[in-house]
């Protein structure tokens, strides 16, 4: 009887160890897969947006040459675009689940000239205002909550010489990152979950090449995926961002857009 109670016990601790170290390990296999979509740092998470409908066949194509108007002090520049497999003006599907904030006027076109702040365009005519000199229009469809359409053909982008100037051309099949969100004021609800996204051109990221180096009010984070990413425990006030495209040893991969930092508010 005591034999039996000692085996007992043995196989009792036996059987806890097992245990303990299967679930170690299974713990360890949970860290190791959602790391890669969540960090926290100093309160503030980045973590991978949920999927979005998607528009494979979204397509964005220029009508013609742009139009130059000089006036007296700059030039008025005009595009048409012709939009196909995508409807400006309509709320995106999934747009009351996505818990950001979100264009009441619908699907639109983001416009932006030298990485510059992008502006929104709900129809496919685009007017800007531009001094002489050198410039890269870029333009692709957004959601109405301004995530950018990735799909190959929902984009646009050229060299733009305005006025009587030397032409100086940007290299447009070299990498090429720009910023698209977050920007502006964010109040109320939307200032607790604010969306950051950029488009990128003529490269892939990967964990052991290409990446976004994201700094968030001087918090590094590491992007190895092309995709929407959701920030979460953010002050309130000003919030400083940095998107920088690096190559696998942390270097910035040379171009005139591939560092870009901005400024955006959050307000109770």
């Amino acid at each position: 009887m005591k034999m039996n109670k000692l085996g007992l016990i043995a196989f009792l601790m036996i059987a806890l160890i097992g245990f303990s170290c299967t679930n170690t390990k299974k713990s360890e296999e949970s860290s190791d897969e959602t790391s890669g979509t969540m960090e926290v740092k100093a309160n503030i998470t980045l973590t991978k947006a949920p999927p979005s409908p998607e528009f494979p066949a979204a397509n964005l194509i220029k009508r013609g040459d742009a139009a130059i108007t000089p006036t007296d002090s700059s030039f008025v520049v005009n595009y048409t675009f012709d939009v196909q497999n995508y409807e400006l003006g309509k709320p995106t599907d999934d747009y009351e689940t996505r818990g950001i904030a979100n264009s009441g006027k619908g699907q639109h076109i983001h416009y932006i000239v030298n990485n510059g702040p992008y502006a929104a365009h709900y129809m496919p005519g685009i007017n800007d205002e531009l001094e002489a000199g050198n410039y890269v229009v870029l333009a692709f469809l957004s959601r109405s909550y301004h995530e950018s359409v990735k799909s190959p053909d929902a984009y646009h982008i050229e060299n733009l010489v305005v006025g009587d100037v030397e032409p100086d051309s940007a290299d447009l099949s070299a990498p090429h990152l720009f910023y698209s969100r977050p920007k502006g004021t964010y109040t109320g609800a939307d200032a607790k979950k604010v969306m950051l996204d950029f488009y990128l051109l003529n490269t892939e990221l990967s964990a052991d090449g290409n990446k976004v180096r994201a700094t968030i009010n001087g918090n590094e984070f590491m992007i190895d995926e092309w995709a929407p990413y959701y920030m979460e425990g953010l002050p309130m006030g000003r919030n400083e961002i940095k998107l920088e495209l690096i190559d696998s040893e942390g270097n910035l991969v040379p171009g005139p857009f591939n560092s870009v930092e901005r400024t955006v508010t959050l307000e109770e």
